[in-house]
């Protein structure tokens, strides 16, 4: 019988977490929708749910008093970053109508989500956040939550400060740790902007709870929370609140759009419209050739009957690369030129290796592909042809074709053809400049072209220019140009209104480059002439970057003259010498794989002093993304509304965007205030640039 009851027991055990495995590991079909306020979560409550890896959410959510524009996105599986701006339909932007008309109050901001452990069988997903640090604070708080799921019912359960905690329901535990935490500091510091780490955690706090559920049908999910805010201090007012729960129903249209409706406080209905793209997942359909058929026979048997110009064409039109100049012999073949094509790596040489193994004998063991940009030559791939073809004709299935593939610094060779570039050269390219939250409409832009014309003396020195013409733009509708703010700073970047209007054709650089490898993996360059839209002057830059190394080290020295906005060719006098040593770091493994974190020390425009720090995620589609701030001597109440520089930026493929495979890629800013401090000057050229194929990361 004990026997028995013991089985029965122990069968009883292994159904209950059988069952218990089967709700953890079951997914909503739908996957997890976002807040109101962006960020995955409930309505107004934040979760510890993270979205999958490079997610990226856009959302529109309206309500009575204030409507949210929100970019969500997953940089790792650990760490979810969302920005926001604001509209406060009860407040206006300013009570001057001749500034502002009546335009309603914008406000911006920056959340962050930080998961601590993730779910396991036993234990809930929980996560720390912090809501709207490093703006005005309209929507401040932290966070930690905890959740888990059971089958289709996801449960939630938080403690919230500062907004999220605002119906103090419950003692905050750290003020039993320290005194510090029993109360909240109230303002902001300088002039707002600055991370308000002083009131973090502190003051006030509530619990809170929600539940998700996903319906049998799908397409729709039920939401309902128990709110920790009382909303009697919002920036639009005292909001009146009859119920302390708000309830949801989000109804996915298709696998990237969501359309959501939700009741809040008891009296207030809204809606809200989400889009989502995974920046590791997103490509373009391409109409490329098929790449060239290897067989084990080769076509021809010896060096003389090679048809040179049959293969410089293959390697154009189906590996898209342009041969400059080559070297021959039996048992090696030596190409230099450039990629125009495709930017993986491992594509573009698969494929220039595909093309070399059908026009050339199997005495020619060693193809050499020497890539070039700027006139130098950056880097060389050594293909194993034995190897590339036993895993091109699968004899090998096991070998990969790119383990036949080494990268290392070019040798030096003799070429058939030793030809000096020169002549003129000249391009277009698209530019689309967008500034959000300005005084006179939230959104203003400026787009373009920039107009390209150079003339190259040789490989080393050449003469450029650039001409930006204006071909759509409403920053003709500034009710302003400099603005009153009282300052000791010289003005270098508040200037910009005047720059960006002054006529719909300018001059946007005219200078001379020289440049050149001084010695194995170190580069140079001198520069002089009119270098950007606000300066001119001289400067030069060193660069030490080895192939295909996690780290690398810069320094760039400028004396630079302010140009004048008035005259074209003109200056004003204000002078400056400014310059940076800059460290990078690219790891290539471990929990910062496919990142950058860039370090700069000197001196800026202004002659401030101080550093700047900028970090950059890559996703497996070509996209990055990146934010920047700069530190420098200059306080706060000096440096003026935001306290200090900072931005992020978007850097995405062109060729997300086209039928055919390209390189080259497109730059979307966000600087929510330019200021005069921690200003660097905008270098014409940039040796990380130029040398960006010695690495993988920007490819």
């Amino acid at each position: 019988m004990k026997t028995l009851n013991y089985l029965t027991l122990s069968l009883l055990a292994c159904s209950v977490q059988q069952a218990l495995a089967a709700d953890y590991f079951w997914q909503s079909p739908a996957g997890l929708s976002q807040m109101a306020q962006g960020g995955t979560g409930l309505i107004q409550m934040p979760t510890a749910r993270h979205t999958k890896e490079g997610d990226f959410h856009l959302n529109y959510s309206d309500s009575q008093e204030y409507r949210f524009w929100t970019a969500s996105l997953q940089l790792f599986p650990w760490l979810e970053s969302t920005i926001r701006y604001t509209d406060v339909r009860t407040k206006l932007y300013s009570e001057d109508p001749s500034f502002s008309g009546d335009q309603t109050y914008k406000d911006k901001g920056i959340d962050l989500k930080l998961r601590l452990w993730q779910e396991s069988l036993y234990l809930p997903e929980v996560s720390v956040g912090i809501r709207d640090f490093g703006g005005t604070g309209l929507f401040e708080s932290e966070f930690i939550a905890a959740s888990k799921r059971f089958g289709p019912v996801d449960l939630h359960l938080g403690i919230g400060w500062g907004y999220l905690g605002r119906r103090d329901n419950i003692s905050n535990p750290f003020c039993d740790l320290n005194d510090r935490f029993c109360e909240r500091p109230g303002g902001v510091s300088g002039s707002g902007g600055k991370v308000e780490y002083k009131k973090f955690f502190r003051g006030p706090a509530s619990l809170y709870a929600g539940i998700e559920y996903q319906t049998p049908w799908a397409p729709l999910r039920l939401k309902a929370e128990y709110d920790g805010n009382t909303y009697q201090q919002d920036f639009a007012g005292a909001l009146a609140q009859d119920s302390d729960f708000n309830v949801a129903a989000v109804y996915a249209v298709n696998e990237a759009f969501d359309i959501n409706l939700n009741y809040q406080r008891g009296n207030t209905f809204g809606f809200g419209l989400s889009y989502k793209i995974n920046f590791h997942t997103a490509s373009q359909i391409k109409l490329d050739p098929p790449p060239v058929e290897v067989t084990e026979q080769r076509p021809v048997s010896a060096l003389d009957q090679i048809d040179k110009a049959e293969l410089s064409k293959q390697l154009y039109f189906n590996a898209g690369f342009v041969v400059n100049n080559y070297q021959l012999n039996d048992e090696q073949l030596v190409l230099t030129g450039r990629q125009v094509a495709f930017r993986d790596e491992n594509v573009s040489m698969e494929r220039i290796g595909r093309v070399l193994a059908q026009h050339l004998p199997e005495s020619v063991k060693d193809y050499r592909i020497v890539l070039e940009a700027g006139g130098m030559q950056m880097v060389e791939t050594k293909i194993d042809a034995p190897a590339f073809i036993a895993a091109a004709t699968a004899q090998e299935p096991e070998l990969a074709i790119s383990d036949s593939f080494t990268r290392q610094n070019p040798g030096s060779y003799q070429w058939v053809g030793e030809v000096e570039p020169s002549g003129f050269g000249y391009g277009s390219n698209l530019f689309w400049i967008q500034s959000f939250g300005s005084p006179e409409d939230f959104y203003m832009y400026q787009a373009g072209l920039f107009a390209n014309a150079a003339y190259q003396f040789n490989s080393n020195f050449g003469i450029y220019g650039t001409a930006k013409i204006n071909l759509l733009t409403n920053f003709d509708e500034f009710n302003y140009k400099l603005d009153d703010f009282d300052t000791d700073l010289p003005r270098v970047r508040t200037y910009v209104r005047e720059y960006v209007t002054r006529s719909d054709i300018t001059m946007e650089n005219l200078y001379g480059q020289w440049k050149s490898e001084l010695a194995p993996d170190w580069f140079g360059q001198l520069y002089a002439g009119y270098l950007e839209t606000m300066f001119g002057g001289v400067g030069g830059e060193v660069l030490y970057r080895p192939v295909d190394s996690e780290f690398a080290v810069g320094l760039d020295l400028n004396y630079v003259k302010q140009r004048s906005y008035e005259k074209e060719l003109a200056f004003f006098d204000y002078t400056a010498f400014t310059g940076h040593v800059t460290a990078y770091w690219q790891p290539q493994d471990g929990w910062l794989k496919d990142s950058m974190v860039k370090v700069s020390a000197g001196q800026y425009l202004a002659k401030d002093k101080g550093v700047t720090l900028e970090f950059a995620r890559r996703f497996d589609s070509g996209i990055i993304v990146g934010a920047y701030g700069a530190f420098t001597n200059v306080s706060s109440e000096q440096y003026g509304e935001g306290s200090f520089t900072k931005g992020m930026y978007v850097s995405i493929p062109f060729d997300l965007f086209s039928l055919k495979s390209a390189t080259g890629r497109g730059l979307l800013p966000w600087v929510p205030i330019s200021r005069d401090g921690g200003q660097m000057l905008n270098r014409p050229v940039r040796l990380m640039d130029v040398t960006e194929l010695r690495s993988t990361f920007n490819r």
